[in-house]
């Protein structure tokens, strides 16, 4: 089997370096559903980037055998994860196409599924959507690293009429990354990243938007030099990759303006208990607010 990586960033590289080491092994047996599927860990892994110097890095770190510029490489594939950024996705499949065997598998890695699943599997029936939930804000190559999918969520979107075959080789390679899989339809999987992963993003943007408001040139100083953990840590996401950000919200935007609409309204009456002084409304909703967080899968 020949395993081809397009994108070989944070979330391809890392991919890469995983699927080698567990090359070392001379076979394995995945149990999926009733039936054993056998993936053979000869398999050669095969990279594409726009840089030269990139692929020249991916070699030289492990992360794949061989690399070049040019998708014709892939025409040596059987499977291929697209790493690429969402907008790319489907005009990457549609360069790819030229090169492709008839049995080869597409998935990808975006973190949108609905319009993504929709146009790539018209373009390539043989496409299985994908989203590793897992990563952080660096990008390239340098960013990549081992492991990063261990005990993560990597969600499958298959639909109705994505080969059955298909879906579990991908979940086969999913298991040697020894990340957690998820099947949802990519409209449930939109709505539910929308709220954990999209809205976080806009929000946490918007505090750092917010803190250029300050009028008093001395009140912003002290804000940075007094910045710590807690401004750290919410305000990281918003001030990631803007590329992603921006995606997010174009390829996302039916669910993330409904989980912005609802945000908005409970920050309104969270506003309203403030000027109201209503004290002991507050209180419980920042209570509810802890109880509720201990829920989430960390």
């Amino acid at each position: 089997m020949n395993i081809g990586i397009i994108g070989l960033g944070l979330i391809g590289g890392s991919l890469g370096l995983d699927l080698f080491t567990h090359r070392q092994q001379t076979q394995t047996q995945i149990y999926l559903s009733d039936s054993p599927v056998s993936l053979p860990l000869s398999y050669r892994i095969l990279g594409i980037s726009r840089k030269p110097e990139t692929c020249e890095v991916a070699v030289a770190r492990g992360v794949v055998d061989e690399a070049s510029v040019d998708l014709s490489l892939m025409g040596q594939a059987d499977i291929i994860f697209i790493c690429t950024p969402i907008a790319a996705i489907a005009p990457t499949i549609i360069e790819l196409i030229p090169y492709l065997q008839p049995h080869t598998i597409l998935t990808d890695v975006g973190s949108v599924k609905k319009p993504i699943v929709d146009s790539c599997s018209e373009l390539w029936p043989n496409f299985v959507g994908g989203h590793p939930m897992a990563g952080n804000t660096e990008t390239g190559i340098d960013a990549a690293q081992h492991d990063l999918f261990i005990n993560k969520p990597y969600v499958i979107t298959p639909t109705s009429n994505t080969p059955p075959e298909s879906i579990r080789i991908v979940e086969s390679i999913v298991n040697l990354l020894q990340a957690k899989i998820y099947h949802c339809q990519p409209e449930e999987h939109d709505r539910a990243v929308a709220w954990i992963s999209h809205l976080p993003v806009i929000i946490s943007g918007s505090l750092i938007a917010a803190l250029r408001l300050e009028d008093n040139p001395d009140v912003d100083l002290l804000a940075h030099y007094f910045a710590s953990s807690g401004f750290r840590d919410t305000s990281r996401v918003g001030g990631g990759n803007p590329e992603l950000g921006l995606m997010m919200a174009k390829y996302n935007r039916e669910a993330l303006l409904r989980s912005l609409k609802s945000y908005k309204q409970t920050l309104d009456q969270i506003t309203n208990y403030i000027e109201q002084e209503d004290w002991e409304t507050l209180d419980k909703q920042l209570n509810q607010n802890h109880c509720d967080r201990l829920k989430f899968h960390f």
